[in-house]
């Protein structure tokens, strides 16, 4: 087989041969790591005096399952910890809210107050382990949380280090874990970076993540404008609010994701430093620490294979080693098992030995940057920063992050290179390495958690907790939280530390501001065009069209379907994708918004009939929500075909099938294929 060049953004196309010629001009070339534009390292000495973090992005079920979990990682050499929540969790819900109960404890550990956080960190050294704690929308009781259990654990704010994510702004384009809408939310992440640099100094208060756009479609290119502009807009909200600009510059951290095209992931992540000081300084920054970009990376999820997946080991390795040659600060390898079902704990130790390897068995700590002088990697370097700065005056020209976010500009944007990148590889122009005759991996799931049990759990803990406590207290200062938000005075954070020492719960503290603030509920949009032309030579693609046309033409009216996401999975990347192929194809496509319920599917239904309902899901939260909706459909006698796409493992999927579903779609499955297989089920009706 002939070797085919791989596709890359604009500008970043790599020749064949590199000569001296093509580092004229460079102004970079010269510079030294730990000095600016840090091109080479924020730091002068890099590995050969401390390696990377090895943090694994840990949690699940109850608290007491994850700390375990937790200090299993420790003990396995895990240097940082990174902790995952649920669901329900991030969008500021107790685990007792009757309408979310089917995602408690699935992507992540449940916390519903300090109680539960006081188990999760049980026993760990937090004077010695830095915790990176994902968390943007319920930001503020997450953390309190935190906060309050280290305290009466017998922690000072001032041992505390690590990292709060705290980067709303992405949330709004990609992942969609936001409670309230751009500007109060913006009001939030500034409290937090204000409390954070009085009273807890050893914490970032921010880190601004491009992995997100990268999961949701973004290029190299755009995921680090997008990264930037966000970092950029926070600064200058940092600035107006009052709040000390070089103080914040000095702990704000970045978050990259690391695909598969090796050059352009190094030349990414050396770009950022280069293009941040630069930002820094134009800000009026003068030091060099606030000028100096660091990093946590994480490999690709989008990238791995549900078909041949122990091939995920190799894509995972070679993601890291970009990662760690680009300079990060700290990594999470992926499982390899993530594309079938929530990883295991043998899949995870693999991937976390993944970065014990590169460490200790391979000598790539024994020298800083060795891409330095490099006549491709050097110039990669700039042509990566080049194409960033018209990117980034592109958005600026839009009106900037916040006009952009209202008017769609960026979710479109990336919705778009989504689609291109998916016509890609159905049409074999970008390749993914699968046997033709490979074995599935047959996947238990990783977590033989009692959902129920653990559902039964967290509400005994609420109930109790609500008996012990003083509620009127408690009222006293879930009050004092509203009023803050309503006057605009004080700092939020600070108001929701006192209200979770008093044993107040997230989901009453979200309560609390919803009064002031309503939840945010925007549309879900698909672009139509786009899609179809690009696999227009595709065959299965010409014969599902046709098989539309001929459908219109016996039946006087298009196919229609119904897409949803249902619970709190947020990740939009392929319902809008299949959304915008369907309607290529000649399908009605009625796109739900976010955050559905099982009944609020059906209620839709009721003033919108159609053939199918097509649901994403991928947090694990499938067998509960597709038993509940098709009781549903039972009860009401409504004889509709009901398909499913995302993670579901293969013991799943034959559960779900035998309740009903009709089919069930994997991550790696080409859209065409998944398209003539919907027509089959119209036609079998």
């Amino acid at each position: 087989m002939s070797h085919s060049p791989l596709w890359r953004p604009e500008g970043l196309r790599l020749k064949p041969v590199y000569h001296c010629s093509d580092l004229e001009g460079l102004e970079h070339l010269h510079s030294l790591p730990g000095k600016p534009p840090f091109v080479r390292g924020p730091y002068s000495s890099m590995y050969p005096e401390k390696p990377w973090t090895v943090r694994q992005y840990t949690g699940f079920a109850g608290a007491d399952a994850s700390n375990q979990r937790l200090r299993q990682r420790l003990a396995e050499g895990a240097t940082g910890l990174s902790l995952a929540f649920d669901l329900p969790t991030h969008r500021g819900y107790d685990s007792s809210d009757p309408l979310w109960q089917a995602d408690v404890g699935k992507a992540g550990v449940a916390i519903d107050s300090v109680e539960d956080m006081l188990e999760l960190l049980d026993g760990i050294a937090l004077d010695q382990v830095s915790v990176s704690l994902t968390m943007n929308g319920a930001v503020l009781p997450v953390l309190a949380a935190f906060i309050v259990a280290a305290q009466e654990s017998g922690f000072t704010p001032e041992q505390l280090s690590g990292t709060i994510q705290n980067d709303i702004l992405k949330e709004f384009t990609v992942r969609n874990t936001y409670i309230f809408a751009p500007e109060p939310s913006m009001r939030v992440t500034m409290d937090v970076i204000g409390y954070l640099n009085e009273n807890v100094p050893r914490f970032n208060p921010i880190s601004v993540s491009g992995y997100h756009f990268q999961e949701a479609g973004a290029d190299a290119v755009l995921e680090l404008a997008l990264t930037l502009v966000n970092a950029r807009t926070y600064a200058e909200q940092v600035q107006k609010s009052g709040l000390d600009l070089h103080r914040f510059c000095e702990r704000i951290s970045f978050f990259f994701g690391i695909g598969s095209d090796f050059f352009s992931e190094v030349a990414k992540c050396r770009a950022a430093r280069m293009l941040w000081s630069e930002i820094t300084r134009d800000l009026g920054v003068q030091s060099e620490k606030g000028q100096a970009l660091r990093m946590h990376c994480q490999t690709s999820g989008w990238s791995l294979c549900a078909q041949d997946p122990l091939n995920n080991v190799t894509r995972t390795t070679v993601q890291a080693m970009a990662a760690v040659f680009g300079g990060t600060q700290s990594l999470h390898t992926n499982a390899w098992d993530e594309a079938l079902a929530l990883p295991s704990e043998a899949s995870s130790r693999l991937a976390s030995n993944t970065q014990h390897i590169l460490q200790q068995e391979t000598g790539l700590c024994d020298v800083v940057d060795p891409w330095a002088g490099s006549y491709m990697m050097e110039s990669l370097t700039a042509q990566m920063a080049a194409q960033v700065r018209q990117r980034m005056a592109q958005i600026d020209a839009q009106g900037g992050v916040f006009q952009s976010i209202e008017s769609g500009w960026i979710s479109q944007t990336i919705h778009l290179q989504a689609m291109e990148t998916q016509a890609r590889l159905d049409c074999g122009m970008q390749r993914q390495i699968i046997s033709s005759a490979y074995e599935n991996t047959e996947k238990q799931p990783a977590l033989p958690e009692n959902s129920q049990a653990l559902l039964a759990r967290q509400c005994r803990r609420l109930i109790r907790l609500r008996l012990m406590r003083d509620n009127a207290h408690v009222q006293t200062l879930l009050d004092s939280i509203t009023k803050c938000a309503r006057s605009g005075r004080g700092n939020l954070l600070e108001k929701t530390v006192a209200a979770i020492r008093a044993r107040a719960t997230v989901g009453e503290c979200t309560k609390a501001l919803e009064i002031v603030w309503p939840r945010f509920r925007p549309d879900l949009k698909f672009s139509t065009g786009h899609y179809g032309p690009s696999v227009s030579t595709h065959p299965n693609w010409a014969t599902a069209a046709a098989r539309v046309s001929t459908f219109i033409k016996n039946h006087g009216r298009r196919p229609s379907i119904m897409l949803a996401k249902l619970g709190q999975d947020g990740h939009d990347r392929g319902i809008r994708l299949l959304a915008a192929a369907l309607s290529d194809a000649g399908f009605r496509v009625r796109l739900l918004q976010m955050f559905q319920t099982p009944l609020q599917l059906l209620q839709s239904l009721e003033v919108d009939q159609v053939d199918l309902i097509g649901v994403s899901s991928l947090a694990g939260a499938h067998n509960e929500l597709f038993t509940e909706l098709l009781s549903l459909l039972n009860e009401r006698e409504l004889e509709l075909s009901v398909v499913v796409g995302g993670i579901i493992p293969e013991a799943d999927a034959r559960q779900l099938q035998k309740l009903g579903v009709k089919a069930c779609f994997g991550p790696g499955q080409e859209v065409p294929d998944i398209i003539g297989h919907l027509i089959d089920l119209l036609i079998c009706k």
